[in-house]
């Protein structure tokens, strides 16, 4: 994005978006097929779409046959493409259709890469079938027996011809195409997969492809599988209504991929014509193969079949001033599943993974007992959960954790409460140690104003207590043979949340320190839901996540008892922070496509703008306060925590979303400059209502 942008412009933000249609067609008449074709490419158009995929032959129609071979058919299919032609000159779009060309000797099934009045390319099919109910050899030759690279067609001349041609856009560079034609993907060397390799960004495939009893969700996976292969998107687009059913049926099928995951797909079996659409964040594709060494190594070693591209530019008038947002689903959790059996799933799954590295850790140390503080809040209840199977897991005694709640000067009776109960449940060895002595004499060894009976709560007064817990933990460990095990998350150490070294940043092994916020409560939730270890456990589980979150170090409670300190009120929303993180860490965007995207995700989508709510209300935030919230995160994650991150402990890798430890998915300098992440910032703008400001120069001019 740059300065004078539109910034509620997904174009704006590297998205393009691309459709891909399914008309309904007429056998042998390509008259009629090309009408119901620049009906969906003028509404591809009017959405925003700049690219249009339609099915094999669709200019025809797949089942012909025979009729394949009549030159008033393949003179009708001509003017079709004429018409096409001629139709696209007020698009600002790019097609790619399907129809039979004839070259030379050889009739070819062929893609056709259509835009501004310009025929850019033909792509023949690689590998045209000859098994079961297809015999394409009998009409069609297959690209390799092509003797020519260039065509005329249609009234143009020299128009390029082959199967390694590449489109690319002259205003986005990284929106680089390619075409294969039904059959070349279910080989097992794909030509988009070569394609890919010479820096194909979305593959487009014109299909047929009859249906079957499950062959849809054959499809799913082969595309699906494609895209993830190739970190690319992969555009597919299956014959419907109108095809022969002689002997086949067709569903109409069309599928968008984005390296491996399904954006959109089209409702099968309908008697009318659909229109998919779907946004791709180019961005992300460029920004993996960056990051996935392995893809420029596989480039590399398949020189010889990425090579020999030709590359042919195109010019497309993107809509960037207009604002366009995404249709395109974000998730406002994106560490966590929305669909609930995907939920479940993934807290099983991240449960059994902090289970066993805690397990393998204890077998490997030859310890048989683990030391942990509760505080009866959200981390400790977690990492104790966790204690707690892994003792089951290696067939110890509970009572072999050895669980302390050591009340400071701020812990509250809820919270106490909730400690005893779930240590009570667990049947851990549960004790209390009160840490207000040992404290107040830290406090008055170093001359701080509280211990002359002044009401100071500054960062020493809070620290000095959590020091006193994880000095005390320690030395129980030693006193034990046990391991201390850490409760700190991953969100906590990206904020720079935690007291350093002798606080609760350190411990032996720390279970949560890949596990988001928003993580640890769906899982603590789902154990107590789930009812795997007891329903008193599950009650208490239950309560203490409906503990506002605080560290309790500064004494206070408001009426209802809960704490008055509260963590959120002082880094922001951990549902807003875990989003900015995950964007940070997994992909590396720049802060005004993470804000754009967090507006997309948590904007009220039934009415279309942002709505007037509450200033309390939960899970809708307007772009100021995610701008905000994001200033927030920005200037602790790079600019102060980073030397809290370069010395962590131990801790299981749990996620894909990454996790910050110095020694896997983060490597950072601990005194770098947030100077560039928070001059972009700049680009966001204040309201929803406003464009973007422009980006101060050093000088604070404009």
């Amino acid at each position: 994005m740059k300065a004078g942008d539109n910034f509620f412009n997904l174009y704006n933000h590297d998205f393009v978006r691309v459709a891909v249609a399914i008309p309904t067609v007429r056998v042998a008449d390509p008259a009629f097929n090309a009408i119901q074709t620049i009906a969906l490419m003028r509404e591809s158009a009017e959405r925003r779409a700049i690219a249009a995929l339609f099915p094999e032959l669709g200019l025809t129609a797949y089942s012909c046959d025979d009729l394949f071979g009549q030159r008033a058919m393949l003179d009708a299919a001509e003017d079709a493409l004429r018409a096409i032609v001629a139709a696209s000159r007020t698009l600002n779009l790019l097609a790619v259709v399907g129809m039979p060309v004839r070259v030379g000797n050889s009739l070819f099934n062929c893609a056709v890469a259509v835009s501004r009045g310009r025929i850019l390319a033909v792509i023949p099919k690689t590998y045209p079938p000859n098994y079961r109910e297809f015999y394409e050899l009998r009409q069609f030759a297959p690209a390799p027996s092509a003797l020519v690279s260039e065509i005329d067609l249609a009234g143009a001349s020299t128009v390029p011809f082959g199967t390694r041609l590449l489109l690319r856009c002259e205003e986005q560079p990284w929106l680089v195409m390619h075409a294969e034609i039904c059959e070349d993907l279910w080989t097992p060397i794909a030509p988009s997969a070569h394609a890919a390799l010479a820096g194909a960004t979305v593959m487009l495939n014109l299909s047929a492809s009859n249906v079957t009893v499950s062959k849809a969700d054959y499809r799913r996976e082969l595309v699906a599988s494609q895209s993830a292969r190739c970190i690319g998107a992969y555009l597919y687009s299956a014959a419907g209504p109108g095809e022969s059913t002689t002997d086949l049926a067709w569903d109409g099928h069309a599928i968008i991929c984005e390296n491996g995951t399904m954006l959109a797909e089209s409702r099968r079996f309908s008697d009318e014509p659909q229109l998919t659409c779907a946004e791709i964040d180019l961005e992300r594709l460029m920004t993996e193969r960056m990051r996935q060494t392995s893809f420029g190594d596989c480039a590399r070693l398949e020189r010889e079949g990425a090579s020999g591209f030709r590359t042919i530019g195109f010019s497309l008038e993107f809509p960037r001033r207009q604002r366009i947002l995404l249709e395109r689903d974000y998730e406002r959790f994106p560490y966590v599943p929305s669909d609930p059996a995907g939920r479940d799933q993934r807290c099983a799954e991240v449960y059994e993974i902090q289970v066993q590295g805690l397990a393998n850790r204890l077998r490997y140390a030859g310890l048989e007992r683990v030391v942990i503080g509760v505080s009866g809040g959200l981390d400790s209840t977690h990492a104790l959960l966790v204690c707690a199977q892994a003792m089951d897991r290696l067939r110890f005694p509970r009572r072999n954790i050895l669980a302390y709640t050591m009340p400071g000067f701020a812990t509250g009776a809820r919270t106490l409460a909730q400690a005893h109960s779930l240590m009570a449940a667990l049947g851990c060895t549960a004790g209390e140690i009160d840490i207000r002595p040992s404290a107040r004499q830290m406090l008055a060894d170093i001359g701080h104003p509280f211990a002359t009976g002044k009401q100071v709560f500054d960062v020493t007064f809070e620290n000095v207590q959590a020091g006193e817990r994880t000095s005390h933990l320690f030395r129980l460990a030693n006193l034990n043979a046990a391991l201390v095990v850490g409760t700190g998350d991953l969100s906590e150490l990206a904020l720079g949340w935690c007291t350093y070294g002798v606080g609760d940043h350190m411990s032996h092994y720390a279970v949560n320190a890949s596990v988001p916020k928003t993580l640890i409560q769906h899982v603590v939730r789902w154990v107590a839901e789930s009812g795997r270890l007891g329903p008193e456990t599950g009650a208490t589980l239950l309560e203490i996540l409906a503990t506002p979150i605080s560290p309790e170090l500064v004494p206070g409670a408001n009426e209802d008892g809960q704490p008055a300190q509260q963590t959120e009120a002082v880094i922001g929303p951990y549902e807003l922070q875990d989003f900015n993180l995950y964007y940070t860490l997994r992909f590396g965007y720049a802060p005004p496509k993470i804000a754009f995207l967090a507006y997309s995700a948590w904007r009220d989508r039934t009415l279309g703008r942002w709505p007037a709510i509450p200033e309390d209300a939960r899970n809708q935030y307007p772009i100021g306060k995610i701008k905000t919230y994001l200033k927030v995160f920005l200037n602790r994650f790079f600019a102060q925590s980073q030397f809290k991150r370069s010395c962590i402990p131990n801790a299981p890798k749990v996620g894909s979303g990454g996790s910050l430890s110095p020694r896997g998915d983060w490597r950072a300098p601990s005194d770098s400059s947030a100077e560039a992440w928070i001059s972009a910032l700049a680009l966001v703008p204040e309201s929803d209502l406003a464009a973007a400001p422009r980006r101060k120069s050093r000088t604070g001019r404009r």
